[in-house]
């Protein structure tokens, strides 16, 4: 019923540590080698620990990746450990001091929560994820912070917890990716009325491509973004209901719609700025563009334009040095007389995969020169524009 028991056992936590560092290439070796002193079932549920936890590195550090259990869905749905940290502390700062925190999964959100100083109800219904979830909370010193609970989180009370945190599965194993909040386990109607019963707060993780028309009035919605990266949209509850965010980590660097008209179309300037994917999916490129004085090169094109430049962190700006109508012989021949060897392509509006145009456009490297192409629309034209970063 649960193959992490072998693991937390002396024998194999000592093979853990001897296998922390196992090159997957030299795995069939060093299994053959430890299997001459172990049962063959356990070096195998080792040497695949070991694989998980290198994966999970890139979510949860070096450290932490190194001493906690994982499951193959865990390492995937997990939330990154920034991204649960800041959700942790806005919920801190709202006086909350206990969560139930529902679909805990491997208890990527519990540690988080538990290291803000917070009690937690960490609840999911799968025997083996509830055991990794335990074992993570002894392994990183949470335990008397964090219960786990193995049930079905639509079974269990939540009346004795100041805020509840509920993130829905979103993938099936038949169906993969679900787009629809209803076909979310358990359904995004049922979460939202769980949320509603809080009794100081409540915050539900979605997927960042939610319609906002599918959003509740009684929600803050939140769209979060690491690195660049959008990670998640949040619905919050008991904060500021209608309220459109977008937070991007690290930082954080928190922008609020203010409900502008969408910006005027103007000529491409000199520079073009890059708005962060949160800013994109929360629809506050009118904001950013306010901030920087600009306006779009196309009034379904979420590039914003100006002649002037200013530091920003919702946008990445580049410099521009030509503007061509999409012509693939044009951009091969410039490239060779400016001797490119790293090319560097962008879309929003083009129909051209970026790494087919790259194979074309640069089949090999004509100098160092470095150049960003962007692939767009300008005042509905097909068109390329050329720049480089701004440093």
């Amino acid at each position: 019923m649960n193959d992490l028991a072998p693991l937390l056992t002396p024998e194999g936590r000592a093979l853990l540590d001897e296998v922390r560092d196992t090159d997957p290439a030299h795995e069939l070796a060093v299994a053959t080698r430890l299997r001459r002193d172990h049962p063959a079932e356990l070096v195998s549920a080792a040497l695949g620990q070991a694989r998980l936890r290198q994966r999970a590195v890139a979510k949860f550090g070096a450290e932490d990746a190194a001493r906690m259990f994982f499951t193959p869905n865990g390492v995937e749905q997990s939330t990154r450990r920034s991204v649960a940290a800041y959700r942790a502390e806005r919920l801190r700062a709202a006086g909350v001091r206990s969560v139930a925190d529902l679909c805990c999964g491997i208890g990527g959100d519990a540690i988080a929560l538990a290291r803000a100083g917070i009690r937690v109800l960490a609840v999911d219904r799968d025997p083996q994820t509830a055991a990794a979830a335990r074992a993570n909370a002894e392994a990183l010193g949470l335990a008397n912070l964090i219960e786990v609970r193995e049930a079905d989180v639509t079974e269990v009370d939540t009346s004795g917890y100041d805020a509840v945190f509920v993130d829905p599965a979103r993938r099936s194993s038949k169906r993969g990716r679900i787009f629809d909040p209803e076909a979310y386990s358990p359904p995004l109607s049922w979460a939202v009325s769980t949320a509603l019963g809080a009794s100081r707060a409540a915050a539900l993780k979605i997927a960042p491509g939610i319609p906002h028309e599918a959003v509740p009035a009684e929600a803050e919605a939140e769209w979060i973004s690491d690195g660049g990266d959008v990670k998640e949209a949040v619905l919050w509850f008991g904060t500021a209901p209608g309220t459109i965010r977008a937070t991007l980590l690290p930082g954080p660097h928190t922008l609020v719609s203010r409900g502008l008209p969408d910006p005027e179309v103007r000529p491409v300037g000199r520079y073009l700025y890059e708005p962060d994917g949160a800013v994109v999916r929360s629809h506050l490129v009118a904001e950013v563009a306010e901030t920087l004085d600009g306006g779009l090169i196309d009034p379904t094109i979420a590039y914003v334009t100006t002649d002037t430049q200013t530091p920003t962190p919702y946008a990445t700006a580049y410099e521009i040095t030509d503007r061509l109508p999409f012509n693939l012989k044009k951009l091969k021949a410039l490239l060779r007389e400016r001797e490119v060897g790293v090319l560097t392509v962008k879309k929003r509006g083009s129909a051209v995969e970026p790494e087919e145009l790259r194979r074309k456009a640069l089949p090999k490297p004509h100098g160092t020169a470095s150049v960003t192409v962007f692939l767009t629309r300008v005042a509905g034209a097909p068109t390329m524009l050329l720049g480089h970063p701004v440093r």
